[in-house]
């Protein structure tokens, strides 16, 4: 028997088809799904598991799809056993699952939605002797509508508390149908969970791209909704890697590429879980692998003469960049995109982004119209009509609250209107 009977990577938002900034990113994507297949290959892996938005929209485009069934092909070749796919809120459920039964064959398991069946959720993988391995509890995106009923006049307080219950109670079934397996097969094989959420204390970043899921505080729901049996948990939607309530064996694998400038600096990674052979189940052995960046991303920040300082460095040293500039000095710049573009004119950098602070903070003192939108998400575009409108300040948070449910409810209308049409 080998060292290692069980070895799972678990990774998740991948976003295949985003842009920055209306720059594409098709490179960066099969940069990482081609290291992705040669570390698959190098830790003999015997589990992949995607948590999650694997498309930036719910229709992607042909290149997007080519580099997914490229790479799924590829791992099916490997000496990759299974992989188990399920859908993110940034996904199509019914996009996804469309080559499920041909998908299956390659021993590739996709769950996009809940269904009838339960046991399309609970997943029991095999050796190539046909020897149970693992049961995996494959919970997709829980959608609100999917796990809550919706009463007149029920209170935002009621909400919450039917969404949470929601939450917890499918994962109980999943999680409980998934233990009578194991009983009956008497054998000491993991349970993994998998999931697409927004647990509380989970870190973010500004411009990261990740949405809001459900209505106010519901974004985050209770890390001890998980059943305590899970041998591992693999969550998706956070793009910062992350253990969920300290625990080691709870984690979010993050995005495998800095989805903006706020992640420039920050370490991607995907996780390798081990599970060691013994009589009786063993706690996993659990590492990071980390991903090699594949397009520099860099922020300069500061006055002029930090700003020109730094990029002058850049050029010098020959970094092929894509750069966001944040002008904050006190003096006033004109024309300071003409500036720019002529310091790294003939280089190997590219400005994506410039943000001039200093003018965005007067044209905010003299409360004019002139604010960018590209400075805004929809949160504070909305927040900017209350402040213009002079609402009274009593009235904002449940204002707020009713925007962010119409939000909501728009994203849905959206994906469910492109499943529709394709």
């Amino acid at each position: 028997m080998d060292r290692h009977r069980l070895t799972i990577l678990h990774t998740s938002d991948w976003h295949i088809g985003r842009t920055l900034y209306g720059r594409s990113r098709f490179a960066e994507f099969e940069a990482f799904l081609d290291w992705l297949a040669a570390t698959i290959e190098r830790e003999g892996v015997d589990v992949l598991l995607v948590a999650g938005d694997v498309f930036d929209t719910s229709a992607p485009g042909n290149r997007a799809q080519q580099l997914y069934y490229r790479f799924l092909c590829r791992v099916a070749d490997s000496v990759c056993r299974h992989v188990v796919v399920i859908a993110g809120n940034h996904d199509s459920p019914s996009f996804l699952t469309a080559p499920r039964e041909l998908l299956r064959a390659l021993n590739i398991h996709v769950v996009g939605t809940v269904g009838d069946r339960l046991e399309e959720e609970v997943l029991v993988l095999a050796t190539e002797e046909g020897v149970p391995e693992a049961i995996v509890c494959a919970v997709p995106y829980l959608r609100d509508r999917m796990i809550r009923s919706v009463e007149a006049g029920e209170s935002v307080a009621d909400k919450e508390r039917k969404l949470v219950e929601g939450i917890r109670e499918h994962y109980r079934v999943v999680v409980d149908r998934a233990e009578t397996i194991r009983a009956d097969l008497g054998l000491p094989i993991p349970i993994i969970g998998m999931g697409h959420l927004f647990t509380a204390g989970g870190q973010t970043i500004d411009g990261d791209g990740v949405r809001e899921l459900y209505v106010g505080s519901l974004a985050h729901v209770p890390a001890g909704i998980f059943p305590e049996v899970l041998d591992y948990l693999a969550l998706g939607h956070l793009h910062i890697p992350q253990l969920v309530g300290g625990c080691q064996a709870r984690r979010y694998s993050g995005s495998p590429l800095p989805m903006g400038f706020g992640e420039a600096r920050q370490n991607k990674s995907v996780c390798l879980v081990r599970f060691t052979p013994a009589e009786s189940l063993q706690p996993p052995l659990i590492s990071t692998i980390a991903i090699p960046g594949f397009q520099r991303l860099e922020r300069v920040t500061g006055g002029w003469q930090t700003i020109a300082g730094t990029i002058e460095e850049l050029a010098a040293a020959g970094t092929q960049a894509w750069l966001e500039v944040v002008y904050d000095g006190e003096e006033l710049i004109g024309g300071l995109r003409e500036r720019l573009d002529e310091m790294v004119a003939g280089t190997d950098l590219e400005i994506l982004r410039i943000k001039n602070s200093r003018l965005f903070t007067r044209v905010l003192e003299q409360n004019t119209s002139e604010e960018r939108l590209d400075d805004l998400d929809v949160h504070q575009v909305f927040t900017r009509c209350l402040e213009i409108n002079e609402v009274p300040g009593e009235q904002w948070e449940s204002l707020r609250h009713a925007y962010r449910e119409a939000v909501i409810s728009l994203l849905e209308d959206d994906s469910e209107r492109d499943e529709r049409e394709m």
